[in-house]
């Protein structure tokens, strides 16, 4: 999902939340809170409708792990078919995400940046290059920055600089900047960025 600077700006203001995990739009929201287009301290002109909220909830996960709509239906329709609750593992199943998971690790400072170095081959799982962001991970693998990549220096220097503490679902050894999924994410250990109840009653129209 390619999207330009502006346009990232616009969706986190339209959203009214840095789906984006980079600095620089909590300081936008902070000196523009209110929507693009809306003058500031305004009301809005008529209340949401249902469907406008869940549409907003749905947008703010699929904004904040990158993918398309294609992408993001077929998750949801995958995580549908699990026992358990839908959204619940619709959460799970973005957060094993590679490039999700790449970022949890603090290999990376966005999930942008996680999936470009995905992308780019700089990750390895189990000691193999997986080149694919929405390999899901399970419990037990392993996933290492390319030792052999000129990239490895910019991930020591991050992690060392880094005061985001490691999701406990997930151990990391700084060293040989590896990291492994000790267990899946239970729904408490995700933090919470957008309603995901909406978002199955959306799904569920």
């Amino acid at each position: 999902m390619a999207l330009n600077t502006r346009a990232k700006g616009a969706i986190v203001r339209r959203l009214g939340v840095n789906v984006f995990a980079n600095p620089k739009y909590d300081r936008l929201l902070k000196k523009k809170p209110h929507g693009p287009g809306q003058a500031k301290g305004a009301r809005s002109r008529r209340k949401e409708s249902e469907y406008a909220l869940q549409l907003k909830e749905k947008q703010k996960l699929r904004f904040a792990y990158g993918m398309n709509e294609r992408q993001f239906a077929n998750t949801f329709h995958k995580a549908k078919k699990l026992a358990g609750q839908t959204g619940t593992n619709l959460l799970i199943m973005l957060e094993q995400r590679l490039d999700n998971v790449v970022y949890r690790l603090g290999f990376a400072a966005t999930r942008a940046q996680a999936r470009q170095m995905v992308s780019h081959g700089h990750i390895q799982v189990n000691e193999r290059r997986v080149t694919i962001p929405s390999y899901l991970v399970s419990e037990g693998e392993t996933v290492t920055v390319n030792p052999s990549g000129n990239i490895s220096k910019n991930v020591r220097e991050k992690l060392a600089s880094s005061g985001t503490p490691t999701p406990v679902w997930l151990s990391v050894d700084a060293d040989l900047l590896t990291g492994k999924i000790v267990r899946l994410p239970f729904r408490d250990d995700i933090p919470s960025i957008a309603n995901d109840q909406m978002v199955v009653e959306y799904y569920s129209r």
